[in-house]
């Protein structure tokens, strides 16, 4: 920020504002929208594209602009960018082909419909944002490869608790202490909890019981530690992680396994803490002066110490990323390489042959985090694949479905590319093209 800040302004001052086009106008999309049009300065977001394009226009009603001008083609949204015009369409692919975008934030959890919107704007040279953690702890890596072909950043978002986590480590690392552990803060963790049981919690804060859901079952913070794994080649520590409960995140030093930690580092998180809903890295430092240091700025004895953020703020930030990108060519969060932590769908109930899989925060199954090359092994069905798949047996609760149990639907884009991520990062083979 202390750096962000001032690029920003002096894009302001030059006339040359960051443009944005956005993907999505639900919750998180409509707090984005304020922000930047309330907010932020050297930056505008010229166009929001969604199904419903009412919704679209009530994300910038909301944001306090006056007129919005619906668009159906290319020609139409890059006329009124340069006559500063707000633009709504239900066509996301206008927004990834206009000349005259910089950037793309895709705030939809969609997989599939994620895959084609970031695969097109690669293609037209656009740097991407995801606020999309299921597409991105699924096929990360492999799109993280076309953007380093095209020259542009993909990266998760500041704000959201992957970005805060890594704006910590690598504050972390930059002071001297080596990062061994990234942790999340959450209020509770059952698996079982589906979309009626969050009805009234979704009610209160005006969110959708799905999206409630997918946090309380653990499937969201299987996919967010399962990208913070995949940019610091941490690794869970045993399937599902240990999530155990902890009164103070500074108590978590205790609760893993120091073993784990010092052989390569481990992601995962803890239950009930103060302050919530943060997140943490552990750091360790040998040094004995150091040491004497940080007791002296009441960081304990060590070797092991708690590093905190006590809150995680993701509309007010997420603008940042598209900053640190368009401006530093800095993302905030994106895959070292290939996947080292991947995300598996388990049963929620007993499912039948025939059933169709609902997808994330659903009464039918929930991920959980499993290293990658166990994963690739056993043949385990990635949670970001399983939303209409149909189950060719009977599956119990609780276990872990493969792609054996299930048949996939015909002609899907994040089915080619997880396929192909797969491949290319078992051969380290230039990758085919894909056509979105």
């Amino acid at each position: 920020m202390i750096i962000v800040d001032k690029a920003l302004q002096r894009r302001e001052d030059e006339g040359n504002p960051i443009r944005i086009g956005m993907v999505g106008a639900g919750f998180m999309g409509r707090g984005i929208a304020l922000q930047i049009l309330s907010a932020m300065v050297g930056m505008r977001l010229v166009a929001i594209s969604n199904r419903n394009p009412a919704e679209a226009e009530r994300a910038y009603r909301e944001a306090g602009a006056d007129e919005v001008r619906p668009v159906a083609t290319v020609a139409q949204l890059e006329d009124a960018v340069a006559r500063g015009q707000y633009a709504v369409t239900d066509d996301a692919m206008l927004l990834c082909e206009a000349g005259n975008i910089d950037a793309i934030i895709e705030v939809t959890g969609d997989v599939e419909f994620g895959a084609h919107v970031v695969m097109r704007a690669i293609e037209h040279g656009k740097h991407v944002v995801l606020m999309n953690a299921e597409l991105d702890g699924t096929i990360g890596p492999i799109l993280k490869v076309y953007a380093d072909r095209a020259g542009v950043v993909l990266t998760n978002a500041d704000g959201d608790q992957p970005g805060v986590i890594m704006n910590l480590y690598r504050f972390v690392k930059s002071i001297g202490c080596n990062p061994i552990m990234a942790g999340n803060i959450k209020g509770l963790h059952d698996p079982h909890r589906n979309p009626e049981t969050q009805k009234a919690f979704a009610a209160k804060y005006h969110q959708k019981p799905h999206m409630v859901s997918s946090f309380a079952d653990g499937t969201k913070v299987s996919f967010e530690m399962a990208i913070i794994a995949n940019n610091t080649g941490f690794r869970v520590g045993k399937r599902g992680m240990y999530g155990p409960d902890c009164a103070h995140v500074t108590e978590a030093a205790k609760l893993f396994p120091l073993e784990q930690m010092l052989n390569g580092g481990l992601v995962d998180y803890i239950v009930g803490a103060e302050p919530g809903p943060g997140v943490f890295i552990l750091g360790y430092q040998e040094h004995p002066i150091q040491q004497r240091y940080l007791k002296l700025y009441k960081l304990g004895d060590g070797p092991l110490y708690t590093f905190y953020t006590p809150y995680h703020l993701c509309h007010f930030e997420a603008p940042l990323t598209v900053a640190r990108a368009v401006l530093f060519q800095d993302a905030a969060v994106a895959p070292l390489g290939g996947p080292v932590v991947d995300v598996v769908t388990a049963a929620k109930r007993d499912l039948k042959a025939g059933e169709v899989l609902d997808g994330f925060g659903g009464f039918m199954s929930y991920g959980i985090a499993e290293n990658a090359d166990v994963c690739q092994a056993e043949k385990l069905l990635p949670m970001g694949l399983s939303p209409g798949c149909r189950m060719k047996r009977d599956v119990p609760m609780d276990q872990v479905l493969t792609y054996a149990d299930v048949e996939l639907p015909q002609g899907r884009l994040c089915d080619r590319l997880r396929a192909e991520q797969d491949a290319y990062f078992a051969s380290a083979a230039v990758p085919a093209a894909v056509v979105a």
